[in-house]
This record gives C-alpha cells, sequence and structure tokens, in this order.
C-alpha cells in the first residue's frame, strides 16, 4: 500500500519564487506601497487589534506559502504583502513606541539584512533567487524579504522626515537610486545576483514614499488623500496585478533556471540571470 506524507510542510518540488521580468517590478512596488498604507491605517486605529491583524495575517500568509511545494502567485504575493504590512508594523513601532530614531532604525534593519546575507550565502553558497528550490532556502529568503521591507519603511521616513526632504523628493531620490544597479547592471557588467538585490531594496523606500505622499495630510508633505482610501486603492491593485499573474501564470521558472548555476557556471549561468534578473 502507498504511505502517505503526513508532514505540515513539503519539501518543495520546484522554485518557489517568480522569474523576475517587468510585471515582478510592477507588482513588487504596488505591494510596497499598499503594505505601507494598510500598516498606517491600522495604526491609526487601536493599536492591539492592529498588531493582531497583522501578525494574524502574516501567520496565515506563512502558512500557506510554505504548504505550497512550488511557486504560486497568490501564495507567494500574499505573503510578500503581509510581511509589507508587518515590516511597517514592526519598523514604525521602535520609532512610535520606542522612541528610536529613524536614521537608527535604518541603521538597525541594514545590520539585520547584511546578518541575513551573510549567514545565508555561508550556508548556501549563493543568494541567486534561482536557487531557492528547498526550504531552507526559503528561509533565509523570506528573512531577507522582511529585513528590506523594516529598512525601507525606516529609510523612507527618515529622508522623507528626518532630513526634511518630504516624500514627493524621497520619492525622486529613491527613483534615482533603483536605477543605478539597473544601470550598472546593464551598461557596467554589475553581477546579476548583485543588483537584483540592491533594486530589490530600495523598491521598499520607493514605495512607501509613494504611499506616504498620497496618504499624509498636507502638515506632512503629503497630498492629503488619506491612508485608508490609499491602502484601499493600492490593495486593490496589488489584487489585480497578482489575478493577472495567476490567470496568464506569468513569471513561472523554467526548469532549467531553477537551479543555482549563475554563480558556478559562467558562461551559461551569466545568460540564464540575463533572461531572469
Amino acid at each position: 500500500m502507498a504511505s502517505h506524507d503526513r508532514r505540515l510542510f513539503l519539501d518543495p518540488v520546484a522554485a518557489k519564487v517568480p522569474e523576475i521580468t517587468a510585471m515582478f517590478w510592477v507588482v513588487k512596488l504596488l505591494t510596497t506601497a499598499g503594505g505601507e498604507a494598510m500598516s498606517d491605517y491600522l495604526g491609526d486605529g487601536n493599536l492591539v487589534v492592529g498588531a493582531a491583524v497583522e501578525i494574524g495575517l502574516l501567520i496565515i500568509a506563512l502558512i500557506w506559502q510554505f504548504r505550497v511545494r512550488r511557486y504560486t502567485a497568490v501564495s507567494y504575493w500574499l505573503l510578500a504583502y503581509a510581511i509589507a504590512v508587518f515590516g511597517t508594523g514592526a519598523s514604525d513601532g521602535l520609532h512610535n513606541a520606542a522612541g528610536v530614531p529613524y536614521g537608527a532604525t535604518s541603521l538597525l534593519w541594514a545590520v539585520v539584512l547584511a546578518a541575513v546575507f551573510i549567514w545565508w550565502y555561508r550556508s548556501e553558497g549563493t543568494l541567486s533567487i534561482h536557487s531557492i528550490i528547498t526550504r531552507r532556502r526559503e528561509g533565509f529568503y523570506w528573512a531577507a524579504v522582511f529585513a528590506t521591507f523594516a529598512l525601507g519603511t525606516a529609510l523612507g521616513d527618515y529622508t522623507g522626515t528626518s532630513l526634511g526632504l518630504g516624500f514627493l523628493a524621497s520619492i525622486v531620490l529613491f527613483f534615482v537610486v533603483i536605477m543605478i544597479p539597473a544601470v550598472a547592471w546593464r551598461g557596467f557588467g554589475l553581477n546579476a545576483v548583485a543588483a537584483f538585490w540592491s533594486a530589490y531594496v530600495v523598491t521598499r523606500p520607493l514605495g512607501a514614499s509613494v504611499s506616504d505622499y498620497l496618504g499624509k495630510p498636507h502638515a506632512l508633505s503629503g497630498a492629503n488623500f488619506g491612508d485608508a482610501p490609499t491602502a484601499l486603492v493600492s490593495t486593490i491593485l496589488v489584487a489585480l496585478g497578482v489575478g493577472y499573474l495567476a490567470i496568464t501564470r506569468h513569471g513561472i521558472q523554467q526548469p532549467f533556471l531553477a537551479q543555482p548555476m549563475a554563480e558556478e557556471m559562467p558562461e551559461r549561468g551569466a545568460e540564464a540571470a540575463i533572461r531572469s534578473e
């Protein structure tokens, strides 16, 4: 008789993260903006209820994502959205509840992100998204994602408020910064993995600054549309983008790209990386 594996989390049978395409960056930016606005909206009400909602959403999304055995758009982006909400709350909590300055929280989360990358690389020998084919590597990946969200929230608030640039100027600043790894990769041969993670980190303060500009009052250099409308519209846009990805199956990594070859086989790996990252 055939035996059935009753473990809660089974080993992946294919890559657990999407291919890096233009649509990936669009949904990623919408997710960062939506998570920022939703967390701010929840924080405007009862803090205990808001924290419970953020933690509950994160737990549900984590269980779902680690239960599936290959990349699926809905589970992947739900977890990305949940981490965007929770990461914003965690970062803002250090400032609002503990009184830690935004500059200090930015430095703290930068150290946490660096520690995750170092631990991940020493353990697995690669940081490529094409290597996310085991549960341990997926754990490192999502830990890095959380750190980028928390760092980006703190950094966006630091430039927008502590440095006095305002949110609109911060949008321009981070847009320029995010173009640097793209230009360096395409024109100057920057390593594809380094270019990807550099751009990935900056998407958070860019999206958060967009969200803050739209939602915050004029007194805080915002457009005063409100956190609730901003959260609602951005979340709907995320849902539409994820629905498109799910229906079209856009962004599923091809089997030959779902191997950690970009670092070990320079010619073939570089070609694969160029086609993806």
